[in-house]
């Protein structure tokens, strides 16, 4: 990178970088791209769903919309949460739908270089790497980047490793 693309450590060319929103979902670093999230917020009544896929926990009103709740800890394979911990939800589109990605807490918003990303490990579990984009190493932690069309397109759902 060139010294006229980075400005006091702030990178001048936007298109070089992506924001994330970072999230945790059983103390795993997850990272969403901002432009696919509409809003975070917290799940409240849902109704759950007869017949549904396990990873759909429900249907919610969020001020007048429909939205469908998606489990992330289900849709990963990873053990439930406790029984009455706070959770968050990431609001987010797809197919002109509108499901909340429900995790256990937010982070803050990251802007990485899009260079950065790496390819997913070899040895990461196959229902994360059949969601996920890449990886991006940070100063202290790994952040698996998350791709929403990927995590809500359950046709192609690989099996439990």
């Amino acid at each position: 990178m060139s010294e006229e693309e980075v400005v006091e450590g702030v990178i001048a060319d936007e298109s070089l970088s992506a924001q994330y929103i970072t999230v945790f979902i059983a103390d795993q670093l997850f990272g969403v791209p901002v432009l696919k999230v509409h809003d975070v917020f917290t799940p409240q009544s849902v109704t759950k769903v007869p017949r549904a896929v396990p990873e759909v926990g429900g249907v919610l009103n969020l001020r007048g919309r429909i939205v469908t709740v998606i489990d992330m800890r289900e849709r990963l394979g990873l053990p439930p949460r406790d029984a009455g911990a706070e959770s968050m939800a990431v609001g987010v589109e797809y197919k002109g739908e509108s499901y909340g990605l429900v995790i256990d807490s937010v982070g803050e918003v990251l802007r990485l270089k899009n260079d950065e990303q790496e390819r997913n490990p070899a040895n990461l579990d196959p229902r994360w790497r059949a969601v996920s984009t890449g990886v991006l190493r940070l100063e202290n932690d790994l952040m698996v980047v998350l791709d929403v069309s990927r995590v809500l397109d359950f046709s192609k759902q690989p099996a439990a490793a």
